[in-house]
């Protein structure tokens, strides 16, 4: 008797034990095949259109093509806003009031415009001015699309006004004032990376884990693409251009999650005279192109950062570039004036080289 009823508790432990386990193998089949239904429900959706002077695009995933139309409508609209704060080609632009009023009054401005112009005085302080803001007096004299090269004379009349140390900025009454008469700014060497900043943030306020702000070739990606599994996603790939290639060649790609990445060029807008190419990239110090790099790419968690300081190190030459790479521990791919490149350890693991033009990616960065 004694036998039976250790054998009938031997039985219904076994019982117990293979509903527990069944019921568990039960629970992960039903969440896989929800995982599998959630993934595959979403879909990727993409706008370009062109606004700041560039072709922007944006690239959701979405479950509904009206979920997505209406989040990147959202984020088009915040590029349309804060390229009229910006925009030194807009007489009515923030900005432009600014450098009209120089050496005369504080102009005050709104929360973007103000935080814009506070960033880019950081990072030329990082630089020791190797990016600088008020370049503006240099950049308007050259113009890469019809080949003009102002006189050396013309360009060291105007060094003088270049010093973002003469900005002066009021937090308390949101103001901001060029101190010199002459002095005007230029934010598109940063503007960009900020603005992909924003524009992810509305996008993210609109429902969207996932995409892509392209602003040219100033990227910012969050989240992860479709199709993957959550324990192991995947993240988006964004290509490196070969600054001496053809357009769609590649030095490499980057797998990238909540990630931006900005790319200083000699390749972007330039011209060629007596075999020299002069270059929109310019030294604030000397006012002519810089010259020891092809291109510098920056990945940075911030888009206004890895924007301004791509050209910071372009400027700031081999030297004195790596030093400020290896002291902000950045993320850096550059290609040298030689054609030989250099990639930090700590970009290695989401960088692939390319040997075939035809990878896939899904933007390049220009």
């Amino acid at each position: 008797m004694e036998i039976s009823e250790k054998n009938q508790k031997v039985l219904k432990n076994r019982k117990i034990l293979t509903l527990v386990v069944s019921l568990s193998l039960l629970v992960v089949v039903l969440f896989g095949l929800r995982l599998l239904s959630d993934q595959y429900r979403f879909k990727v959706y993409k706008k370009s259109r062109v606004a700041m002077d560039t072709l922007v695009t944006l690239t959701v995933v979405a479950e509904s093509p009206r979920a997505a139309d209406d989040a990147m409508e959202a984020g088009m609209a915040e590029v349309d806003y804060l390229d009229h704060l910006l925009s030194i080609f807009n007489e009515n632009s923030e900005v432009t009031l600014i450098n009209r009023n120089a050496g005369i009054k504080p102009v005050k401005v709104s929360m973007d415009t103000f935080n814009v112009i506070k960033r880019s005085i950081e990072v030329a302080g990082d630089s020791d001015g190797a990016f600088d803001p008020s370049i503006g007096p240099l950049s308007t004299l050259w113009d890469f699309i019809k080949a003009v090269k102002p006189s050396g004379n013309v360009i060291h009349k105007k060094l003088h006004l270049i010093n973002y140390k003469h900005i002066a900025m009021d937090e308390r009454q949101m103001t901001v004032m060029l101190t010199k008469k002459g002095m005007s700014l230029d934010l598109g060497g940063i503007a960009k990376g900020y603005v992909a900043d924003r524009v992810v943030a509305v996008l993210q306020s609109k429902g969207i884990n996932s995409g892509i702000a392209a602003m040219a070739g100033d990227i910012k990606t969050f989240g992860s693409k479709p199709h993957t599994h959550k324990l192991h996603p995947n993240g988006w790939k964004v290509g490196i251009r070969d600054p001496r290639g053809e357009p769609e060649s590649l030095k490499g790609v980057l797998n990238l999650q909540n990630m931006a990445i900005s790319t200083a060029g000699d390749y972007e807008r330039f011209f060629i005279e007596n075999g020299v190419r002069y270059h929109h990239i310019l030294d604030p110090e000397t006012g002519y192109p810089a010259r020891e790099f092809q291109s510098v790419t920056i990945v940075n968690p911030e888009g206004v950062l890895a924007d301004g300081l791509d050209t910071a190190i372009f400027v700031l030459g081999k030297d004195k570039g790596l030093a400020l790479i290896r002291r902000m521990n950045l993320r850096a791919y550059i290609v040298f004036s030689d054609g030989s490149t250099y990639i930090t350890d700590n970009l290695k693991e989401f960088f692939e080289p390319v040997r075939n033009t035809k990878d896939t990616k899904d933007t390049k960065k220009d």
